[in-house]
């Protein structure tokens, strides 16, 4: 799993599940605000996913 906090405090996390790469972002309330939709064969298309939604920061 890889983590990073945005500008705004929110956590994203980028982790592999058994069907591919997904992607959450989760408020500094510690609520789920926003999940990948479908699951990325590779990681670089989930992160990519996660950028057009909002990620400002790097996953490491």
């Amino acid at each position: 799993m890889a983590t990073c906090t945005g500008r705004n405090g929110d956590n994203w996390e980028l982790y592999r599940t058994a069907s591919g790469w997904r992607w959450r972002r989760t408020a500094s309330n510690g609520r789920i605000v926003g999940a990948s939709t479908e699951a990325y064969v590779n990681r670089s298309d989930c992160e990519a996913n996660a950028k057009r939604n909002g990620m400002d920061c790097n996953p490491k």
